[in-house]
């Protein structure tokens, strides 16, 4: 495991791939979370040399295709993909990402089974032929999931469903909130393989009922004390995860201060949780 950054879950703006390597390197984080689309457009040499520059790895990118819109938005970005996928090939990142919303108005749980798996499923096959892995992160909060007429996959378990039907390369997008908000115990991270495991969040959560939880209401990992990311990072580390672990705290006191101090806040938290798991 190592630590990443991304800047814009502090709530950090960059202007450029190059600015946003340099503030991770600047900061001690040993990988960076990119934008697929700009290093296209910078092409891989380019993209890869930047990476060298400022001695920090491309550790995942964001999942590059708008599969909640409309059935055109889709079929555009699939056809899009494989070249962005050959580029995070190129580059040796083959780990991609996104979130799934716990809930609709519209679809019953079955439907909105089907409408993700037949959405997401030639999207992995496309990845797959690039040796590239699918995360997808279950939304735990029950402030959230139960907010709308019909909830949807909000747990390991129930995601777990969801990529065994879009395919053997789609796995999870691992977040400590949600793992903590689920209910889900150490045990549950024990049970799956390194290769189920495609990207890592942590956070921590203010001190109230784990069901009264706001999922956009975060903290920094381990400020407050009330999830268990010692056990989430100890899990991972025995199951043998080798990948980028990054910070989504959704704080707004982080947002509040200067780009410099927002990093530095969230590589000083990342790094105590860190020696609190013994990494």
């Amino acid at each position: 495991m190592f630590r990443s950054l991304s800047p814009g879950a502090i709530g950090v703006n960059v202007g450029s791939l190059a600015e946003g390597l340099q503030l991770a390197a600047r900061h001690g984080f040993a990988g960076y979370h990119f934008g697929i689309n700009e290093a296209a457009q910078l092409g891989v040499a380019q993209t890869a040399d930047l990476a060298d520059a400022a001695g920090v790895r491309l550790s995942a990118w964001g999942f590059p295709v708008n599969f909640r819109g409309s059935e055109a938005d889709w079929q555009r970005d699939l056809e899009n993909l494989p070249t962005l996928a050959q580029v995070g090939r190129a580059l040796g990142v083959r780990r991609t990402a996104t979130w799934i919303m716990p809930c609709s108005d519209e679809l019953t749980y079955e439907e909105n089974f089907k409408f993700h798996a037949d959405r997401l499923k030639p999207a992995a096959a496309i990845l797959a032929g690039e040796g590239v892995h699918l995360g997808l992160e279950y939304i735990g909060p029950k402030t959230l999931w139960s907010s709308r007429k019909h909830p949807f996959a909000h747990t390991l378990e129930q995601m777990g469903e969801l990529c065994r039907a879009i395919g053997p390369n789609a796995g999870f997008l691992l977040d400590a909130w949600h793992w903590y908000t689920a209910g889900e115990k150490v045990a549950d991270l024990e049970r799956l393989s390194p290769e189920q495991a495609v990207d890592v969040h942590v956070n921590d959560a203010p001190a109230k009922p784990r069901e009264a939880q706001v999922d956009n209401v975060r903290t920094l990992p381990g400020e407050t004390g009330v999830i268990d990311i010692a056990g989430f990072l100890g899990a991972l580390k025995k199951i043998g995860y080798d990948g980028p672990v990054m910070v989504e705290p959704f704080s707004e006191r982080v947002r509040q201060l200067p780009p410099e101090e927002a990093c530095a806040a969230t590589a000083a938290a990342l790094q105590k949780v860190w020696r609190q798991a013994g990494l």
